[in-house]
Parts: C-alpha cells; structure tokens; sequence
C-alpha cells in the first residue's frame, strides 16, 4: 500500500493558537519505513497469498536489500528470523492474538494479521525491547496498512505486551492433563493432527515428542555436502573456516555451517562439487548404495529424482564403481534442477523426464532404485515451517495412492536379488511403514503380493544411533539432526 499522502493543518481557531478547543494540533508525520520489517512483512504476504515458500522468497528479498549499502548483515539477521520465527509460532502467536480480540480471528484482514504476528514474534519471542517492538510495528502498519488500522494493531500489541510468553502460554493452552494434544499443539505451535501424527509415529511419553516438537522449532544448521570423487568435507571445512564450520555428524561428505553463510558463495558449490543436502538425505543415498547385491551392479535408477540432491550423490558413488544412473523426474522444471545438480559427474548418467508410475525402462533393468515419493514433508518442517499449516490429514488420501503405484514400479524396475529404497521425507505411518506393507502384501483393490524381503537398513547407517528395532529406519530431528527422513531397504526375491 503507497505511503498515507501530507495532510494539510487545520487552520488556528480565531483568538487562539490551536484548535477550537484550545490545543495545537499534531502535524501529520509520514510514516516511516524500516527497511527490516516492510522485507519481512512482504515475505509473509508472499507465503499467505501465492502460497510461497519462504525459503525460496526470502534470498531475493534480501539480495534485492542488500543492494542499499545501509542494509547491513545484521539487519538480513533480524528479517530472517522475523520470518522463520513468526511461521514456525503462528499456532501459538494465533492463540495470543485471538484472546486480544473480539471477533473471530477469520474476520481479521490477512495484511492485520502478518502485522499483529510480526509484532507478536518481537514481543514474545524475540529480546527487542517491548516499546521498540510495538512503535516499530506500528509504524509497520501505518505504512502498509493506513493510520485507522494502525491504531488497530497498537491496542492489540498493547495487551500482548501485558504477559511474556510463558505467561501466555499459561492462559490459551489447556493442561497437559486436560488435554495432552492440544496443549501440545499450542505450546509447540503445531497444528493439532501433525502433533498427533507425529506422536504415533514415535511412540512413546511426553518427553520424546515435546523434544521432537521443540526441535521442529529450532533454526536447523546449513549442511553441505561434498560429492564423491569431486569434492572433500576437509575442502569445504577449510573453505566455510573451521571456526564457522562443523563436520557431519554422520556423513563423512557433510559438513555444517554452524555460523550460517551463504553456501553459493563457495567455489565447489558454484562449480556443482558440492552442493546443500540435509545429512539425513545423504544417508539415505549412502545407505541405498552399501546394500550388497549379487552378480551385475551396474545400472542405477533415481525415479523421482527432483530437485536433484540424491541423484547427485548417487551419481558420484556410482561413479567410483563404474555404474550408469538414470534419473527420472516427471516434472520438466524440476528435471532441469536435476541435470544442473549432475552437471559436470564423472561418470555416466542420463537425466529424462518420465512418469515413475508409467516408466519406459522395460521390467528388471535395474540394479539399484532409489523412490523418494512425493510425500507431505512433515519430516522437513523445521525447514519449510508454513508447510505445517498449510498441509492437511485429507492430503494423505492424495498421496497415498501415488506412493503405493511408484513403490510397486520400483519393485518392477529392479532386477530380482536388486535393492530398491524406498523413501519418504515424512515420519507419518500412513506414508512409511503402512505403505510398505501394503505393497509387499499386496493390499488394496487389484494389487498382488510382491515376490521381495525387508533388508535391515540399520547396518547401512553405521554409528548413527536410536534406529529403533529395524528393518526400516526412521531418522528424528531431535535424535539425529536431520529431517525426519524415512527409509525401506527392500530385495527383490522372484
């Protein structure tokens, strides 16, 4: 919204110095825009309007700031956890927001609401100064919102500032004794049924999810990886500097940027030697690659390869072994990340867009598929923090049948005595072990049992602890510091 235009002063009441009742009137005082908070605030309009992901939104912002000489590193801080942390608390912020109002929190325009969780962030979970907080929001909202509503977000930002977080944590969420998933829900700012999936799927007290939770809320660390015969962890170690860099907890080709930074701007990464992977992802390329198989090992296949990160790593392994890897992806634009991911691999590969549920590789070609299914990516939320509110327990219907007809093409794909991996970036039984079982058994209308046996994936992940009891593996946030990635090592047996 363009600035409020100068309004004229009221001309002095006769005999007076001000206005017919005496006082001087305020000149109008344009409001000012602070660069920080106008880029926040257009992030979050991105993600709520076009259903954008802040992670792709954000970079241009801020290249687009930094271009102002006055726009320090410190201030690309500052917008990107106004961002990253009003998404992530906006179950919560909403709750706080809700009991400060009196209408329902639906009636309040969308553009108010960014404003009002904006500032809810600064005051409740940030060390901005209360009265710093709400000025600055105001003025926010004077600039894209008008004076009148303004006045608005001032009077609501007032009565949040009345408690700290704990405080009101206090007041909207029932008690744990009452009400286990939804204070759950409110003080961990999930929506209510991801809290209860998630639960299922880890089983176990109080402690291991509200730890789970806790970690789904926490900034994850850059990680990168170094490709196989292209790059070394040690080269990128010493690139980021060893007093901003982390080696993988698990992955010898992983390191952390444990200070942030920008990973483009590193020459193995510009090069396509390197590139950015959660480490979970790589151990579950790695994992797929150290599964024996007997006779050929020659003829590898990623069938839903975009935007490229796995196939790039299974590429270079199977590089060092003399093997040719297809990648597949369906979608072209997402097919084109793939090949810009494998530019430059030694060994061979061929990228081509193709539907994995009616491929054009003829049955048992393969000696090694990877199926990394499209899934809701409740695995990823500490990345992707509006995905949790965006999804839905009804996009599991969607999924699920999709997920079911790439794996039993997998199983087709591969060679008998061949590995396929099947995996999903989401710990929800419905998309993983559910799944699995259904296609091995053959369950749902038309479906046949599949001639295959579950591989032990644990061994294959060695030093990584809390795998639970095996085949499969379900890796944790909060365990392992990675996404909630999932896999299923299955051998083809007839």
């Amino acid at each position: 919204m363009s600035e409020q235009p100068r309004q004229p002063r009221r001309r002095p009441a006769a005999g007076g110095g001000g206005t017919p009742s005496g006082k001087q009137a305020k000149p109008y005082r344009r409001p000012q825009k602070d660069p920080v908070r106008m880029l926040a605030f257009e992030a979050l309009r991105a993600v709520g309007e076009r259903d954008a992901y802040a992670n792709l939104v954000l970079p241009p912002l801020l290249r687009k700031a930094r271009q102002d000489e006055n726009f320090q590193a410190r201030d690309a801080a500052l917008a990107t956890e106004l961002v990253y942390g009003t998404l992530r608390r906006q179950g919560t912020y909403d709750a706080v927001i809700k009991a400060c109002i009196d209408r329902p929190l639906r009636e309040v325009d969308p553009p108010v609401l960014d404003v009002l969780s904006l500032g809810a962030h600064q005051l409740l979970g940030t060390r901005i100064p209360t009265h710093a907080a709400v000025s600055a929001s105001v003025e926010l909202a004077r600039v894209v919102l008008g004076d009148g509503r303004a006045k608005f977000v001032n009077a609501v930002l007032r009565k949040i500032a009345a408690h700290d977080l704990e405080g009101w944590l206090e007041k909207v969420a029932p008690p744990y004794e009452d009400d286990a998933e939804e204070h759950l829900a409110i003080y961990h700012s999930h929506p209510r049924w991801v809290v209860s999936a998630l639960w299922d799927s880890l089983g176990g007290g109080r402690a291991g999810i509200e730890d789970l939770l806790e970690a789904d809320n926490e900034r994850p660390e850059v990680t990168l990886v170094a490709r196989p015969g292209r790059s070394t962890a040690q080269e990128l170690l010493e690139a980021v500097g060893e007093d901003s860099a982390l080696p993988g907890r698990w992955s010898p080709y992983a390191v952390r940027m444990s200070e942030g930074g920008e990973p483009g701007a590193l020459e193995a990464v510009r090069e396509g030697r390197a590139g950015v992977q959660d480490e979970g992802s790589q151990l579950v390329a790695m994992a797929l690659a150290q599964v024996p198989v007997e006779g050929r090992d020659g003829l590898w296949l990623d069938g839903c390869a975009g935007p490229g990160g796995k196939a790039a790593l299974l590429a270079a392994l199977a590089a060092q072994r003399g093997a040719f890897l297809l990648a597949s992806e369906k979608q072209p634009h997402r097919a084109r990340l793939v090949e810009r991911a494998l530019a430059g691999n030694p060994g061979p590969y061929q990228v081509i867009t193709a539907d994995g549920t009616r491929p054009p590789w003829l049955p048992g070609s393969f000696d090694r598929v990877l199926m990394d299914v499209p899934c809701t990516g409740l695995g990823a939320l500490r990345r992707r923090p509006e995905a949790r509110w965006r999804r839905r327990p009804e996009d599991l219907e969607s999924f699920g049948p999709l997920q079911r007809a790439l794996l039993r093409e997998a199983l087709s794909a591969v060679r008998v005595g061949g590995v396929v991996g099947y995996a999903t970036c989401s710990p929800h039984l419905a998309e993983t072990r559910v799944v699995v079982e259904d296609v091995l058994k053959g369950r749902g209308a038309g479906a046949t049992p599949v001639a295959a046996e579950l591989v032990d994936a644990r061994p294959y992940m060695s030093g990584v602890p809390a795998l639970g009891d095996g085949p499969d593996v379900q890796l944790w946030p909060h365990l392992h510091g990675t996404d909630a990635m999932y896999l299923a090592l299955i051998r083809r047996t007839g």
